[in-house]
């Protein structure tokens, strides 16, 4: 038996437990940064928090201009905002971006330089300014996660700085700042999360050599991010197409954004594998939402990867409570590919990469471009080269997942 997990110094779940974030400011210093967008910041609850932080005797720099997939030149903006502000800690309140944001900037307000310097695994040298991230959709679980993915522009892709550095001090998951999430942002947040729950439970399993989590941010499989793994599956389960259908059920959000956590618990130290790395580069060319992507790719990666160990899919179809004792493993763990797909459309995530708006004829720059997320690639339970991406993306792209099953 062996088991790891990374997580936050303390984690807040519930109803009104963003009222919290003043008092634990004040308990790391006079002055923090907060980090999110033009949306929320407009909002009754930002202006609330600022006062619960004014009354804790905080003072607030305010930097509301992030923006979806973290273009590495608004990380350089909000770093020269701060100028000589030198907060104690820094907010981030908002999407998986936000969140974000606030890990990349504790970085280069701590250590310095530039972002690139980081990029990788264990590039940040030491312990970072405190965090306290607040989520306010239900997919991204970065309140827990030792990772922030940021487009660098010039490269022309998604890249990730990957350090426990970065994980959070506090997060802090309150799920009435979700009550207000339209159906598209609910139902591809929930695709992510259940993205990150899938490809964290049946992830590549590693030898628990003792410097196995020195050498690795992300390790794989194992007995304690499976537990994690397996609650985030069945509250997708239960209440993602609750949410979708009746935003204000308080228990849907509930539920959902309960998910959302578990699995960032998950994938912070197991790690996700060839959706996310097939999902860059088709976030690059077509400009879709990263949760919208990793759904569409979900059922064929899953397809691809069922023969290394169907065990472990059979084991979701279990928890879930799909099929009988009398199914086999094959069985069952088909039924879950099947059904995943089956919630997935019913929510109105994208069949294929086509219908996400991929041109034809990008497959093989798909292919490649995955390749380069090594982090990911390694992680995945069944091997990956060139063509075995190849493989992937031309069934997703065409909607036949068919075409998989016997490879």
């Amino acid at each position: 038996m062996f088991g790891a997990l990374r997580l936050p110094h303390t984690i807040l779940f519930g109803g009104g437990q963003r009222h919290v974030i003043g008092a634990a400011a004040a308990r790391i210093g006079t002055r923090t940064l907060v980090c999110t967008d033009s949306r929320l910041a407009q909002l009754d609850v930002f202006a609330d928090l600022l006062k619960d932080l004014a009354a804790h005797g905080v003072e607030a720099r305010v930097y509301d201009r992030t923006i979806a997939d973290l273009p590495i030149e608004s990380i350089t903006e909000c770093v020269a905002s701060v100028g000589d502000f030198k907060p104690d800690s820094i907010i981030g309140i908002g999407g998986g971006s936000c969140i974000d944001m606030a890990k990349v900037v504790s970085v280069l307000l701590t250590h310095g330089g530039e972002v690139s310097a980081y990029y990788g695994e264990f590039a940040v040298p030491g312990p970072v300014l405190p965090l306290i991230a607040v989520p306010t959709t239900a997919g991204t679980g970065s309140e827990v996660t030792p990772v922030a993915v940021i487009l660098d522009s010039g490269r022309g892709t998604k890249i990730g700085i990957a350090s426990p550095y970065i994980i959070p001090h506090m997060a802090v998951c309150d799920p009435e700042l979700t009550m207000t999430c339209p159906k598209g942002l609910t139902a591809c947040s929930g695709a992510d999360a259940l993205a990150h729950a899938v490809e964290g439970f049946t992830s590549k399993t590693r030898t628990p050599e003792p410097m196995l989590t020195e050498q690795h941010v992300f390790i794989g499989k194992n007995l304690l991010s499976d537990h994690f793994a397996k609650l985030a599956v069945v509250n997708v389960f239960r209440y993602l197409a609750r949410a979708c259908t009746d935003g204000s059920d308080v228990e849907a959000r509930e539920g959902l954004m309960l998910a959302s956590l578990a699995a960032g618990c998950a994938f912070g130290t197991s790690g996700t594998a060839a959706a996310h790395a097939l999902q860059y580069p088709v976030g690059n060319l077509t400009h879709t939402s990263h949760g919208d992507g990793v759904g569409a790719l979900l059922p064929f990666v899953m397809q691809f990867n069922r023969s290394a160990n169907p065990e472990a899919f059979a084991e979701l179809a279990d928890v879930v409570g799909l099929g009988d004792a009398g199914m086999s493993v094959d069985q069952r763990s088909q039924l879950f590919i099947d059904e995943v797909a089956t919630l997935f459309a019913a929510i109105g995530i994208p069949r294929s990469l086509a219908a996400l708006g991929l041109g034809a004829g990008h497959e093989q720059d798909v292919a490649a471009g995955a390749l380069k997320a090594e982090r990911l690639v390694k992680n995945n339970p069944r091997p990956l080269d060139l063509a075995a991406m190849l493989n992937i993306t031309q069934a997703a792209f065409a909607g036949e997942r068919a075409a998989l099953r016997d490879l």
